[in-house]
């Protein structure tokens, strides 16, 4: 049985690594945020299902000159390919890369042509370094990108880029900013996006983010593995991760030897 403290703190997790640096994706804040016209915007095939209407509508406010899905494989692609047989009638999804995925889904159901699909990653660090690497070899200017990640893992994108490419002005902006409520007496949405995680899965999901980005030894910042550029972490979300762990909620997500490299997962 949950209660209103779980909730509270939980959701104080969801508002630190949802990141979004405008209120809303229109073309102007976007371009105000970023100095000047973004030259691309990614969506990276981690997030739900509901990332790609998120970005159909960034692609028909024309926020950027070029749009770029990145995704091959990693702990996500089963929910995503879930989503798609459940929200879509597309069956072949088995084997299909995160970018293939949202790829069919934008042309399917919003009639948008991505300009570039990277199908390598399979972690946030290679999803960085895969696209920024897709970027040079197709010559394709990225003085100012603007970065659409699931809301568990956007502050750890940013991270990721500031690391790889401190030269980049980066516009955040979360798939979604999904709060967890009370249904009942357990831990439950009350109108989750489409694709969502089960609950389970996203407690476990916020959980693993925050030692990740605590920037100690056991961190995956400077003070650590090195994997991401220093994160400051608040002492209001220490403490609620602090707070859920006493209570045993959610188990932080570990990472998973099949996606992980030395690079980082």
């Amino acid at each position: 049985m949950a209660g209103t403290d779980v909730v509270a703190n939980l959701n104080t997790l969801v508002d630190f690594c949802a990141l979004r640096d405008v209120g809303t994706l229109s073309r102007a804040a976007v371009d105000e945020a970023a100095g000047g016209r973004v030259d691309v915007a990614i969506l990276f095939g981690g997030s739900i299902l509901a990332g790609g209407d998120l970005f159909a509508r960034a692609v028909k406010d024309d926020v950027a000159a070029r749009f770029m899905v990145a995704g091959g494989q990693g702990h996500s692609t089963d929910v995503l390919r879930a989503a798609m047989r459940r929200h879509t009638d597309c069956d072949d999804v088995a084997d299909r890369t995160e970018a293939a995925l949202f790829d069919r889904y934008l042309r399917e159901r919003y009639g948008i042509q991505i300009d570039l699909l990277e199908h390598e990653s399979t972690n946030c660090g290679s999803n960085v370094r895969n696209a920024l690497a897709l970027l040079a070899a197709r010559d394709v200017p990225h003085r100012r990108i603007l970065i659409i990640q699931d809301g568990s893992m956007q502050r750890r994108m940013d991270a990721g880029f500031r690391r790889y490419a401190p030269g980049v002005r980066l516009v955040n902006f979360a798939a979604h900013r999904t709060p967890v409520e009370l249904v009942g007496d357990e831990l439950g949405f009350r109108s989750p996006p489409a694709g969502m995680w089960p609950v389970d899965r996203y407690v476990s999901l916020l959980m693993g983010e925050i030692p990740r980005l605590t920037d100690d030894r056991e961190g995956y910042g400077p003070a650590g593995r090195g994997f991401i550029a220093h994160v400051g972490v608040p002492a209001e979300v220490t403490r609620a991760y602090s707070a859920l762990r006493a209570h045993g909620v959610g188990t932080p997500r570990a990472a998973d030897p099949r996606w992980a490299s030395t690079e980082g997962p």
